[in-house]
């Protein structure tokens, strides 16, 4: 059954619709309904778009024999037009006729090909395939005057940012959202065999248990192409997950979003047991008055406490940090900013950096007219996050310097949603350059094996000495890390896998993400990279007198693990050392 069958079959419900997981009349949610008919008309579009009558796919096969024969995409496109002065064929129809081909047999699979016609190349080329994921709307703990709020969403997402969008035209649906997603990327010529899931929508730890283990599990039953309607009777999580190993698409990374004052040990042990490997934790700022002052309802203490409890349990940290609260100035948030980098303290290992963007749903708009609070200019912002991009150490990587809200939307201040392109344009002319990794990533180059360089990056962070291990080319290119992280006090003995263990938190190749068996020249996957890593890593945990050697792995890399000497344990992976 494909993706349009099992939407259908949803939607034909008449008497109830399973929209939130859990059986509700469709009469008690009409703003989700709403917004469901005008993104469906977009789905239709988008659908009809993708199919090809039989003269343009003849077409597309001649610009494909042109680009194997040496021509650009764009100069093969432009000198085979649609005819009728249609202007030209797009890429996902490239694609869709590269793929065909190779289904029937004619042609031998060509990973160099299809890394020259797929469509927006950057969404795989850190290594891993993304795809996010919104839960139902639930009631948030919080009562942050920033945050935006709109009916039928979760609280602080807006039904016009593209990832909120897909959540709502798929009811939150996860087996939904997660079978389109694959069907699209694969549309447009992106490998789909290693997936990170990205679960968004809230505070994670806020929704009942039952429907965090069900969205979880609904989850990897899309990977796993299986019980589309989830209508085969109890299913454990487990078992899913057993057969995800080895699936067709396999989970190589589960990321939730939580807050600090929700953390706590008990709930990330229920985390590992799902299978999360990396936790988002809404820190916003490091001052407790601001902090107050826009009611975040947590303290900078609590954040570290939550951070340091995170991290000795392995998973990977990603810290949100707010420029721009009520209360803030420019220099107040450059000095909170290198709170961040405290020796000891949070020191992150990704960054998103949301400046605060006055919306007239958040209680601060309040703020605004009575003339209590001032957005930041964009000129201003730009200074701000070029100057504390700066600070980012090395091993750190700033996933977003901005959020994606339409510009409408935002009643005053910034509502330039490519910041980025124009924070690395102002440095560029000020001759500094950001070092954290995402400005490093090897991206499109080509790697020689023999010329890198293996770096150890040592610093404290919370109870641990943290190892970052990265090969580096002679440019200065990131190609791979690791991150190992030695505990400064013995584990909680909850967590058996990790007693008098080192923890590797993060093993990753950069580069872009190749189907598995496939192989590229000068493609920095594939190359034992890896191995060579994780075997630094070992070295130097033996070293130290640690008698084993942890891994928070993922469901789909457990193999892999596996391969290099580690054994499953109750929730982790490990290997001794002894």
């Amino acid at each position: 059954m494909d993706i349009q069958e099992v939407m259908g079959s949803v939607s034909s419900r008449k008497e109830d619709c399973i929209i939130f997981g859990l059986r509700r009349s469709q009469d008690s949610c009409p703003e989700v309904e709403l917004k469901s008919m005008t993104t469906s008309t977009e789905r239709e579009r988008w659908q009809k778009k993708r199919q090809y009558s039989p003269q343009e796919l003849e077409l597309a096969l001649k610009v494909l024999e042109s680009v194997r024969s040496g021509a650009e995409v764009r100069q093969a496109l432009r000198a085979n037009p649609l005819p009728a002065g249609r202007g030209f064929l797009a890429k996902h129809a490239l694609v869709a006729a590269y793929r065909r081909m190779v289904e029937k047999g004619e042609w031998e699979e060509d990973p160099v090909l299809l890394s020259k016609i797929r469509m927006k190349p950057i969404r795989t080329l850190s290594g891993v395939t993304t795809i996010t994921i919104l839960t139902k709307p639930h009631p948030c703990p919080g009562e942050c005057i920033f945050c935006p709020s709109e009916a039928g969403l979760p609280q602080s997402y807006l039904s016009d940012e593209p990832g909120a969008r897909r959540g709502v035209e798929n009811h939150f649906d996860p087996y939904l959202q997660v079978s389109s997603r694959l069907t699209a990327l694969h549309q447009v010529g992106h490998p789909t065999e290693k997936i990170e899931l990205l679960i968004l929508g809230g505070s994670w730890s806020a929704y009942p248990a039952d429907y965090r283990e069900w969205f979880i599990r609904r989850c990897f039953e899309a990977l796993n192409e299986e019980n589309p309607l989830d209508d085969q009777g109890p299913v454990s999580l487990a078992e899913v997950q057993a057969r995800n190993v080895n699936g067709v698409h396999r989970n190589v990374g589960l990321v939730i979003e939580t807050r600090p004052d929700l953390v706590t040990l008990e709930g990330l042990l229920e985390l590992r047991r799902q299978g999360v490997t990396k936790i988002q934790i809404g820190v916003q700022s490091m001052d407790d008055e601001i902090l107050l002052l826009n009611r975040r309802g947590h303290t900078a203490e609590e954040a570290e406490t939550a951070v340091a409890l995170i991290r000795a349990a392995g998973y990977k940290v990603v810290v949100h940090w707010m420029p721009n609260l009520l209360g803030a100035t420019t220099e107040s948030d450059r000095e909170d900013f290198r709170r961040l980098w405290r020796e000891g303290g949070l020191q992150p290992d990704e960054l998103k950096i949301y400046p605060c963007q006055l919306l007239e749903s958040a209680e601060l708009y309040r703020y605004w007219q009575a003339g209590d609070y001032q957005p930041y200019s964009e000129e201003t912002l730009i200074s701000l996050i070029a100057d504390v991009k700066l600070e980012v150490p090395r091993f750190c990587r700033i996933n977003r310097v901005i959020r994606d809200i339409p510009s409408p939307l935002v009643v005053e201040g910034n509502r330039n949603t490519s910041l980025r392109q124009d924070v690395a344009l102002f440095l560029k002319q000020r001759g500094q350059q950001c070092q954290c990794i995402r400005c490093r990533e090897i991206r499109y180059g080509k790697v020689d094996a023999e010329s890198l360089t293996l770096t150890d990056q040592v610093y404290l962070a919370g109870n641990a000495e943290e190892h970052f291990l990265s090969f580096n080319t002679p440019g200065d290119k990131i190609v791979g890390f690791l991150r190992l992280s030695l505990p400064k006090v013995q584990s909680n003995p909850a967590i058996p896998d990790l007693h008098e263990a080192a923890i590797i938190r993060e093993v990753h190749v950069y580069g872009q993400s190749l189907e598995v068996g496939s192989e590229q020249v000068g493609a920095a996957q594939h190359i034992g990279l890896g191995t060579q890593l994780l075997q630094q890593a070992e070295r130097i945990a033996r070293d130290r007198g640690y008698l084993g050697l942890a891994v928070i792995s993922a469901v789909g890399t457990r193999n892999y693990y596996a391969d290099r000497g580690f054994e499953l344990g109750q929730l982790y992976m490990r290997k001794s050392l002894e």
